[in-house]
């Protein structure tokens, strides 16, 4: 990461650090232009420098901010070692929800309603789904299946997320441990990543050999069919989310003692293998999309509206008496269903 500007400045006017940061950021932020923003932050720091020669003020973008202090956590140091940061006067978009708390709250009370209903109708006729969740670090499945799974019967719900593979399960069938969690008749299941490890984390940190990886994307397909043609009804989503925002949820994480324990050695390498995940998203979607078992995109930079469009979008595909129509349709710029077409037009994130 490339060093951010560091400014020396005085102190002896007794401004803290942490109010020279927000003041810094609040009177940048009336300037509207990014000329204006220039000249403001300038004529700030040149004010700070007179003052205290020996002041170290730090200034960086959102992204290297981000970056740093997610370094910080995966090192084990804290984030207050750093300097005092001045915050970017830029407000960064894809941060900002187009959706009020307030009405988020109700819409996802109306569609938790509608998967209640649907359960209803998959309880009494024994039907079974099975709804497989991947995309890369932080981009919302946990979140996803928390909001899906609120208000359902435990007894016919099962979330799996399953760990490692033992010895023992290495050495044997591939999808053999996946099988033992499908759902049976009047069950929903929801994996939070599935056999598509092989495709996707396996593959680009080299846990599996490249026959392996072969021998995986041509099995995968027929092993669908199979679900498919035993009653499961199988739905299958890509939550894509952008490289700043999934910087910024990483580090997030660092700082939360509750969400601490989510970030491993495989997250450190997120960011740094940007491309080569992408690269095995594309071959992943194009080589095992198919009409029995297509692949959904949900667009997550936004968590509130990517959930309520993932559940609309499951809604819709499912059937169930007292639907809500209205309700469930997905705005088609977050969920819509994957074509070859969405690499070339560059609708999936690069």
């Amino acid at each position: 990461m490339n060093e951010p500007k560091v400014l020396t400045g005085s102190n002896q006017n007794g401004v803290r650090s942490g109010v020279l940061a927000g003041y810094l950021k609040d009177t940048c932020d009336t300037a509207q232009t990014d000329a204006g923003r220039s000249r403001t932050l300038s004529a700030l720091m040149q004010r700070v420098m007179h003052d205290d020669p020996h002041r170290q003020v730090v200034i960086m973008s959102k992204k290297e901010r981000t970056n740093r202090v997610f370094e910080r956590a995966i090192a084990g140091r804290d984030h207050t070692e750093d300097p005092p940061l001045a915050a970017d006067p830029e407000i960064d978009p894809q941060r900002r929800s187009s959706i009020e708390h307030k009405q988020y709250k109700q819409q996802l009370r109306l569609l938790q309603i509608e998967l209640v209903k649907l359960q209803r109708q998959l309880i009494a006729h024994g039907d079974s789904i099975l709804v497989v969740l991947e995309g890369r670090d932080a981009a919302g499945k946990d979140g996803s299946i928390k909001r899906i799974v609120a208000h359902l019967s435990p007894r016919e719900t099962r979330v799996v997320a399953l760990g490692p593979p033992s010895d023992r399960e290495r050495s044997g069938w591939y999808f053999a441990r996946y099988v033992e969690q499908l759902p049976i008749g009047g069950e929903m299941v929801l994996f939070n990543r599935s056999w598509y490890n092989r495709a996707g984390v396996e593959q680009v940190s080299g846990f599996c050999s490249r026959q392996q990886h072969e021998e995986f994307m041509a099995s995968v397909p027929k092993f669908e069919q199979m679900l498919v043609s035993s009653g499961i009804q199988l739905l299958k989503y890509y939550l894509d989310i952008g490289r700043d925002e999934q910087a910024t949820r990483l580090a997030d994480r660092s700082r939360d003692p509750l969400t601490k324990w989510k970030i491993s050695p495989v997250d450190a390498m997120a960011l740094k293998r940007w491309k080569a995940y992408s690269k095995a998203r594309d071959e992943m979607l194009l080589g095992t999309n198919s009409d029995i078992a297509p692949w959904h995109i949900v667009r997550t930079d936004v968590k509130h509206l990517a959930r309520l469009n993932l559940m609309r979008d499951l809604l819709s595909r499912l059937h169930y008496p007292g639907k809500d129509k209205e309700l469930v349709k997905p705005d088609p710029d977050i969920a819509f269903e994957f074509t070859p077409d969405c690499i070339d037009g560059r609708r999936l994130v690069r």
